[in-house]
């Protein structure tokens, strides 16, 4: 089984949380976060109800291969968090939580991303090659993004403990939570 990996992200941002956290939460806002090499689409029609149970179906393409994956909203706390998860698509895992946080008129919003590559070995080394790398690139063009539009006051790439880390950590291989 291919290790447990985990990319955290810290911006804050200056607005205030209810106007990020709508932002976020409106699954229309996707396409703009994400950069365009991924010829990312959603394919589920708009707008699309945030809640808990609420699917996402997409389409995008990476190094040339079309891939298809599906999304659940599995927890929702409005203007604090929510957690979407992979149903279908390239990775035996992949859990997003999304936190926000008011700080005096501006938000904290922490991006927690617990991924895991199919195909044992073969996803290890994938991952040390390419995707570890590739992902990066995505959040960092989410993070151009947000301060672009919104304002940012900072970005804090975090690890798992808190502590600034731009790399994503490693874990150790676990069941997953259900």
């Amino acid at each position: 089984m291919s290790s447990t990996h985990c990319l955290e992200r810290s911006q804050l941002i200056s607005r205030p949380i209810d106007e990020v956290f709508a932002f976020f939460a409106d699954a229309a806002n996707l396409e703009a976060m994400t950069p365009a090499f991924l010829r990312f689409r959603i394919e589920t029609p708009l707008p699309i109800e945030m809640r808990v149970g609420a699917r996402i179906d997409y389409s995008l393409s990476l190094w040339g291969v079309p891939l298809h994956w599906r999304t659940k909203i599995t927890e929702l706390e409005p203007q604090v968090r929510f957690v979407d998860e992979q149903e279908k698509g390239p990775y035996a895992l992949w859990r997003h939580r999304h936190e926000f946080q008011a700080v005096g008129g501006a938000t904290r919003m922490r991006d927690s991303v617990e991924y895991r590559l199919p195909f044992g070995p073969l996803g290890t080394l994938a991952h040390t090659l390419a995707v570890r790398r590739a992902l990066e690139a995505i959040f960092d063009h989410r993070r151009k993004v947000i301060a672009e539009r919104f304002g940012e006051i900072s970005s804090e790439p975090l690890n798992r403990e808190g502590l600034h880390n731009a790399r994503p950590t490693e874990r150790s291989a676990r069941p997953e939570r259900r």
